[in-house]
């Protein structure tokens, strides 16, 4: 069964090697071409035709904030005075290392960040010192996240 959507087909060959690279990117091409039963040159140009359609974007590897003392995980809802002024805010939360994620939202908020922080006092002190200082920002909500309990790419 093939996959297409506007910009790429994908095959069960295709599917195959992407889960095999989505479970460990450090498996070699020529292991993952034996599994699938074609050549590595194959699943380079298979790859070049992915990364070319956009459908995957590299690979990198997955640091382990806890490992470094980050064990406090927040997401913080950001009320705008003006959502007009969002660009200059975005590029004041880019300035600010302990922001992993930045997401324009529905609903209340205008933007959702994710932080990590080292402890609930670095928390507190990100958010009155750094975040809630930024010019536009008009207040902000704040969830702790206890535990991640699913933590997963889109199914192929």
């Amino acid at each position: 069964m093939k996959f297409v959507n506007q910009n790429i087909l994908i095959d069960g060959i295709d599917k195959k090697i992407l889960r095999a690279l989505m479970e460990d990117a450090r498996t070699p091409i020529l292991e993952i071409a034996r599994q699938v039963g074609i050549s590595g040159a194959a699943i380079h140009q298979r790859l070049r035709k992915l990364e070319k359609s956009k459908l995957i974007s590299g690979s990198k590897f997955i640091i382990n904030p806890k490992a470094l003392g980050y064990t406090t995980m927040a997401f913080v809802g950001v009320f705008l005075e003006k959502p007009a002024n969002d660009l200059e805010i975005i590029k004041q939360f880019k300035r600010i290392p302990e922001v992993t994620e930045c997401h324009y939202t529905t609903g209340n908020w205008s933007i959702l960040i994710k932080v990590l922080c080292k402890d609930n006092l670095h928390l507190k002190h990100l958010l009155t010192t750094k975040i809630q200082l930024i010019t536009g920002v008009l207040r902000t909500e704040t969830f702790i996240s206890l535990d991640q309990q699913i933590d997963r790419q889109i199914k192929i």
